[in-house]
């Protein structure tokens, strides 16, 4: 596996830390964007995973794409406008659609700058926790350019129409506190408390059932774009299933005898 992310685990808890603080973390190179279809497709592959959280190494959370090789007109920036959209299909793309279908929670840990599509990196996450160090821009129109990675999806979900026009027709970053008032994350700590914060909201997460986690969280996903009705259904069908697991049955018994419960996952 690359070592553009690099993976560690504490029982349920995995975290991905991308690794390339000599780029600011740039999200936009071949190795970046396999890496993260590989730590995301094991972790599918793992029922024993009940929560992600995503850091990174170096100051900057992501800077995003690669703006020399912009400037070169190299790697998925190159090549005739036909070649440019297919760079974008086969390249940065494939991060936000691999995210999307991440079985577990994931959890960003953002210690510094988020720009471009490193902010959108931030958003593809389910949650966000912040250093007072970072801060958010979705710039891609200070460079010409659109939102290419799914930002113009991802934004007003997170923030709200008008808000996210304003960050997407003004390119202006936003601080920390602004992303916390503006529900862009969900709570702003010390740099030195990040990583803990994260990790104990991590924990906080897999303390449940990860079945009924990853069918909660397929459900929230499908909520966004289905109707009620829809989603009641799939709800059923999910629930008949969370019904027989035995960790349904030992939440249960615990609740009822007034102890902690301890879930395997079956």
């Amino acid at each position: 596996m690359s070592d553009a992310i690099e993976i560690s685990r504490n029982g349920d808890i995995v975290t991905w830390t991308l690794n390339r603080p000599e780029t600011r973390n740039v999200i936009s190179e071949p190795d970046m964007v396999q890496a993260f279809e590989d730590a995301i497709a094991a972790v599918n592959a793992d029922v024993t995973v009940r929560v992600v959280v995503l850091a990174a190494n170096g100051p900057a959370f992501s800077s995003g794409g690669n703006v020399k090789h912009m400037r070169d007109r190299v790697g998925m920036f190159g090549g005739a406008p036909a070649q440019l959209r297919d760079g974008y299909r086969h390249g940065i793309q494939r991060i936000p659609k691999a995210l999307y279908h991440c079985e577990v929670p994931v959890i960003a840990a953002v210690g510094g700058p988020a720009i471009g599509a490193g902010c959108d990196l931030a958003l593809m996450c389910d949650m966000r926790v912040a250093s007072t160090a970072a801060k958010f821009a979705e710039s891609f129109v200070k460079l010409g350019i659109v939102p290419g990675d799914g930002g113009a999806w991802l934004l007003p979900r997170a923030v709200g129409l008008a808000r996210a026009a304003e960050m997407a027709f003004t390119g202006d970053a936003i601080d920390a506190e602004t992303a916390l008032e503006w529900g862009l994350v969900s709570r702003v700590v010390e740099p030195d408390e990040l990583l803990p914060t994260a990790q104990a909201l991590a924990a906080r997460v897999a303390a449940n059932p990860p079945q009924a986690l990853r069918m909660t969280k397929k459900l929230i996903r499908e909520g966004q774009h289905q109707s009620l009705e829809s989603l009641l259904e799939l709800s059923a069908a999910m629930q008949a299933l969370a019904h027989h697991t035995r960790d349904h049955h030992e939440a249960v018994a615990a609740m009822l005898e007034k102890r902690p419960a301890v879930f395997t996952g079956e």
